[in-house]
């Protein structure tokens, strides 16, 4: 089979691969029906992680399994599914407690930006849809692999309830559906901070009652001036950068509560938290844990966010997609084998 492989800063190749097996009896293998590019694997196509040596990249999938192992009680050939951004087990003590992304027997997979897929803990990982979901859903289903089930996290985390008032720092695939999280969990003030019209509009689409583009000591004195001249009651971090902790920090109002999602580069200001007695917290998102939920969600048409895909290219274009990302010409990028 063909896949993608990183092999340095700005050097995403589509070579040959191979084919994945069943390894142990709890695996299964998938034919991607449909793939994409993270905002976080943009931090090592930009240098900005490091790529000691080529290696397979992605991790975000929807497909349908060819093969099982003889312990796979689940899902079975022919079924369509999808699973989390990391394989987990669903039945050790840390996923009892709902926390899948620190599974006791899980981890990542080898490179989901390929034709086909290993999936570990095929059980305790992937959903099947109930018959062959009709085409349309298919870039909403993906986008529960990682991006809603994240910004659903950042929601979480943030404590968001009927009636929050709540803003988003960050407009990518993650912050844009954090934005569609905290309209489902009842939020009635919904701020996205973004500069650029196209994700503006979607932000609007998804629930977003209001739109600050400034930044900065700006940012938040707007923020300030829609919340009671206080801040938010919860903020969703879903970018990582110091600049968007700050941010973050910035427009919550005192006991407030931040999700943050987005992959960490930079500190966190500990004194600002303390003394205005803001909460924070969050990590890797436990998409399996939400993901019975959201594919509720998605298969009753009740939630779209495969919205935030703009760009589909061919799987053998995945280096044009990683460039269609870097350079913010598209918010995600679906990929086609």
């Amino acid at each position: 089979m063909r896949g993608a492989i990183i092999h340095g800063a700005g050097d995403v190749r589509f070579e040959e691969r191979p084919d994945p097996t069943v390894v142990e009896p709890t695996d299964a293998v998938v034919r991607t029906v449909a793939a994409c590019v993270c905002g976080s694997d943009l931090w090592r196509f930009r240098g900005l992680a490091p790529v000691p040596q080529p290696k397979p990249i992605g991790h975000e999938y929807v497909g349908v399994v060819e093969e099982v192992g003889s312990r796979v009680t689940t899902v079975q050939p022919g079924d369509f599914v999808v699973g989390g951004f990391l394989h987990s087990d669903n039945t050790c003590a840390v996923c009892r407690k709902g926390m899948h992304s620190n599974c006791l027997h899980g981890g990542g997979y080898d490179g989901c930006q390929a034709e086909r897929i290993r999936i570990p803990n095929a059980d305790g990982t992937l959903l099947a849809t109930p018959g062959q979901p009709d085409a349309d859903l298919v870039p909403s289903l993906l986008a529960l692999s990682d991006v809603m089930g994240t910004g659903w996290h950042a929601a979480v985390c943030a404590d968001v309830k009927p009636g929050s008032s709540v803003a988003v720092v960050g407009d990518g695939a993650v912050g844009l559906c954090g934005v569609l999280a905290a309209a489902q969990l009842g939020a009635t003030t919904i701020i996205a901070m973004s500069r650029h019209a196209d994700r503006q509009q979607l932000a609007k689409e998804f629930g977003a009652t209001h739109v600050v583009a400034e930044r900065g000591d700006e940012g938040a004195a707007r923020v300030r001036e829609l919340t009671d001249g206080i801040g938010a009651d919860a903020v969703l971090e879903c970018v990582g950068t110091a600049d968007a902790r700050l941010q973050a920090v910035a427009v919550a109002r005192p006991g407030a509560m931040i999700g943050v999602v987005g992959l960490p580069h930079g500190d966190v200001p500990t004194d600002q938290l303390f003394w205005q007695n803001k909460g924070f917290r969050g990590g890797p998102a436990p998409v399996r844990a939400y993901l019975p939920h959201l594919l509720d969600l998605v298969l009753t048409r009740t939630i779209d966010p495969g919205k935030v895909f703009d760009l589909t290219l061919p799987l053998a274009d995945v280096a044009q997609a990683y460039k269609a990302m870097d350079e913010r010409r598209a918010i995600k990028v679906l990929l086609q084998p």
